[in-house]
């Protein structure tokens, strides 16, 4: 069927609601949109959907989100485990509370139980909860930092991440397979109750979860002794992090944070933001404000599902808020937990930290220190979650930290995808530490690039939108492939990695090796002295990502090697 005859069918048939109608026959005459909405199906990638609300194919709506359960239901019952059930959490985003709902009622009508929270809830704290409650499943619909006119659903397995192949595919296979509208099932909510197919779950999974973050407490007792003097600004950018990352704060014995009152509470319009995402500095400019009044010693702000953390801390020196990368907050997590582990003798036997290919190496250096194996993984908290299973099931080692550059880290177990409450607390600890010892959370921060260079990491981004955008970005990536450069700029090429093909070849020698990774169409450059380029197309938006690495003898040389590799990139380009 064709966007037209699509369109047409959405419009006439009985299945579809007046509201979705009225929508529709609304671009009747506008025939650019209709070919957007309609020219193919929302996408169910290895993830799940994220899409522009509104009605049609390529959109996300209640029709898309029953459909892309129904495909979900079709594979529990092919696995035979639906009496498991499926836990749905959702975040503070238009729809997100309908959109759990249909969810849960079409798993209903295929007679799997549902467990639905009462009200918004963090990304993290679904993953912590499919794993209490013993479900087969779980989903989340939210669309993480995009814009508000966005939403998403995203799938959980039993182990609590998102999924990974080879269920992801099968899936996925499962969704594509529905042809018609009319087979996707689904059941009245109060008949869903009555056969015990809806649950309603709350507080009994946040006084859970709480426990489990508070065990990943190193030093409760300094805590208490700064808990009077330390000073946090927070704001959840009109999320969901507001209520768990105020009690925990609260429980650990945190005196002094003040919540950013004009973010505090949900705003699917996210009113006071330009983009609700904490890489962006715009997000933090009421946060920063506060933190001035207050003379905060640091400011922290979640996305709105709560799995990322972003960061600024005062500069003693100066007096200013410094911003810190995802790459940066990582690694003081990781350096105060690995050191005050081995110094109180915690640290398990065996241990690993996992990040992802693109995230910063200065990794390499602190896990050697502290004689931890460290595991690389392809771009994605799914599959640093899968690691966590992949050490259970065979012994190998014990997780005691992850982190991938976009935000996000876990320390602990308690969930499988990246969780921004844990790193609140983590980071709170850190900065309680620092408090202890006459320190800011940049003068630690400093110290560590003495210690081990300084590692100074970036992105390029190109957006191309609609059907052509999506053909120039597999372009782009057709030319790097086909033809990789020898050289980018005056450096040169030392090793070039193909995650789709699964090879690795010298560029010196010619020589060909696997990569050892699941196959993702992903580009990697090895550059000399640390330094590397990674090429990789989003899989929930219409861009191209070109993340860089360098390190410097100064911040000043490692700010310029990084601009002038951006540089070169672009020329290439």
């Amino acid at each position: 069927m064709g966007y037209k005859e699509e369109f047409k069918f959405w419009l006439e048939d009985d299945y579809f609601d007046a509201d979705t109608k009225a929508e529709l026959a609304g671009i009747a005459n506008d025939e650019k949109e209709i070919e957007d909405r309609f020219y193919r199906e929302l996408e169910f990638g290895t993830g799940g959907l994220r899409g522009v609300i509104g009605a049609g194919t390529n959109r996300i709506n209640i029709y898309t989100v029953r459909k892309a359960t129904q495909g979900l239901a079709n594979y529990i019952l092919k696995q035979g485990t639906q009496e498991k059930g499926v836990a749905i959490a959702y975040d503070s985003r238009f729809m997100s509370p309908e959109f759990a709902d249909e969810a849960a009622l079409c798993l209903a009508a295929n007679g799997i139980k549902a467990y639905v929270f009462d009200a918004l809830r963090p990304t993290p704290e679904l993953s912590f909860a499919l794993r209490t409650l013993g479900c087969t499943a779980g989903i989340v619909v939210t669309a993480s930092h995009n814009p508000p006119e966005y939403n998403g659903y995203k799938v959980y397995w039993e182990d609590g991440a998102q999924v990974t192949a080879p269920k992801d595919k099968e899936i996925i296979t499962e969704v594509q397979a529905i042809s018609d509208y009319h087979t996707v099932k689904t059941m009245d909510k109060e008949e869903a109750m009555k056969a015990g197919l809806y649950q309603v779950i709350g507080a009994e999974i946040d006084d859970a979860y709480m426990v489990e973050l508070k065990k990943q407490v190193i030093h409760p007792e300094i805590i208490q002794e700064v808990a009077e003097d330390i000073k946090i600004v927070y704001t959840p950018l009109c999320g969901t992090g507001n209520v768990p990352v105020r009690r925990v704060l609260k429980e650990l014995g945190f005196k002094n944070v003040y919540v950013v009152p004009e973010q505090e509470k949900p705003d699917p319009k996210f009113t006071t933001l330009d983009y609700p995402n904490p890489e962006d500095p715009k997000a933090f400019t009421y946060a920063i404000n506060l933190a001035k009044e207050k003379d905060a010693d640091i400011i922290l702000a979640t996305d709105p599902d709560a799995d990322r953390l972003g960061v600024y801390a005062k500069d003693a020196k100066t007096g200013e808020y410094v911003a810190f990368t995802g790459n940066m907050s990582g690694m003081l997590i990781a350096e105060y937990l690995l050191r005050e582990k081995k110094k109180t003798g915690t640290m398990p036997e065996n241990p690993a930290m996992v990040t992802t290919i693109v995230t910063t190496n200065m990794t390499f250096p602190i896990t050697e220190k502290y004689d931890v194996k460290l595991i690389e993984v392809l771009t994605g908290f799914k599959f640093i979650g899968e690691q966590i299973k992949l050490f259970e099931q065979s012994g190998s080692n014990n997780y005691v930290f992850g982190l991938e550059e976009s935000y996000g880290c876990l320390a602990g177990t308690h969930a499988r995808d990246k969780d921004a409450i844990v790193a609140v607390m983590c980071l709170c600890e850190v900065a309680a530490y620092c408090k202890k010892n006459n320190q800011t959370l940049w003068d630690m921060m400093l110290e560590m690039y003495e210690a081990y260079g300084y590692f100074k990491e970036t992105q390029y981004t190109i957006t191309l939108k609609g059907i052509d955008g999506s053909k120039q970005i597999a372009a782009i990536m057709d030319k790097l492939r086909q033809n990789p450069p020898k050289m980018i700029g005056d450096a040169q090429v030392l090793k070039f990695r193909d995650y789709q093909e699964d090879k690795v070849i010298d560029m010196v020698t010619g020589a060909e090796t696997k990569t050892g990774l699941p196959k993702s169409n992903v580009l990697y450059f090895e550059l000399p002295n640390n330094c590397w380029c990674c090429a990789r197309p989003s899989g929930t938006e219409p861009k191209i990502k070109f993340y860089m690495g360098v390190v410097g003898s100064s911040l000043d040389d490692a700010q310029a090697k990084v601009e002038k590799l951006t540089e070169d990139l672009k020329a290439l380009l």
